[in-house]
């Protein structure tokens, strides 16, 4: 009877609900997903007039509260911040997944060459990158911005030099431990090519920590893009941004217009917090021993 009583415990235990951080991870990605259809159908929507153009300044009467005509109201140049908001969705998206992408095109290629081949690469690399790990992410981002100007692939640009050496890192570390495996060896043994080791057999190895990295920097990204933005060394002047937005809405605030800075203001936490949600629910879907440990 008390066997049968452990053995129901076990089946219990194993049959749980996941852990919340998985079921957090979905509430994320439904975040997500809203704001790339934003970013995607914003243009579709106002070819059909059913938005208005977020670049027409004057168009609207200025400070007009939220409305049925204006649902987010307007801000103190008659922009439509409903508008100003969904574009503002396209111009981050775009900018963090450029910056995030270059940042692993560089870092996971030198961490798997660096901790593959060892010697002075190895020492030139680690030095390199924990110099620059050093560095305030924000604060590098801002120097960068200052040197290559504003744009898309510029802010992407100052924003991706900041991630560089996480990706080293990780990548660099788990090829440190994988190329003493025996099937390494073998591979060595039998003539194969630095470029074949790497690409057929270390790669698909050390590479299993990137997409959660990938989801927590674009977050990180996001909101950097927000600061560079309302400091005005983000995108060019008048594009859709919600950190330049917000920077416009500051003046208002005292007099108590609030709307044009809780949109924009709204649209980037949501946006974080959704990247946020999915890195960390990717985290303990790919660490097996966590996702134990949160299961039992």
């Amino acid at each position: 009877m008390a066997l049968t009583n452990l053995r129901s415990l076990r089946f219990l235990r194993t049959t749980q609900r996941p852990s919340l951080s998985v079921q957090m991870m979905w509430v994320g990605v439904a975040i997500v997903a809203v704001f790339v259809l934003a970013a995607l159908l914003a243009p579709l929507f106002h070819t059909w007039g059913w938005l208005q153009d977020p670049l027409e300044a004057l168009a609207n009467p200025i400070h007009e509260s939220p409305s049925a005509a204006h649902w987010f109201g307007t801000d103190r140049q008659g922009y439509d911040i409903f508008a100003r908001t969904l574009y503002g969705a396209q111009a981050a998206l775009k900018v963090v997944v450029l910056a995030t992408a270059l940042s692993v095109l560089v870092g996971v290629p030198l961490g798997m060459l660096s901790g593959y081949l060892g010697g002075w690469l190895d020492r030139v690399l680690l030095f390199l990158m924990d110099t620059i790990y050093t560095l305030p992410g924000l604060l590098l981002s801002v120097t960068l911005a200052f040197v290559v100007g504003r744009g898309v692939l510029n802010a992407a640009i100052a924003l991706s030099i900041a991630y560089v050496p996480q990706y080293y890192r990780v990548v660099r570390n788990h090829t440190v431990s994988v190329k003493t495996e025996l099937f390494i060896e073998a591979a060595q043994s039998m003539g194969a090519s630095t470029w074949r080791v790497l690409s057929k057999y270390l790669f698909a190895n050390v590479i299993q920590s990137v997409p959660v990295l990938f989801t927590l920097n674009a977050a990180d990204a996001a909101l950097t893009l927000g600061g560079l933005g309302f400091l005005g060394l983000g995108l060019p002047d008048q594009t859709p941004e919600w950190g330049a937005d917000l920077r416009q809405a500051l003046d208002a605030l005292p007099t108590g217009i609030w709307w044009p800075a809780l949109f924009p203001g709204l649209a980037l936490t949501l946006l974080v917090t959704g990247l946020s949600l999915v890195g960390e629910g990717l985290n303990e879907f790919i660490n097996p021993l966590l996702r134990r440990e949160n299961w039992k």
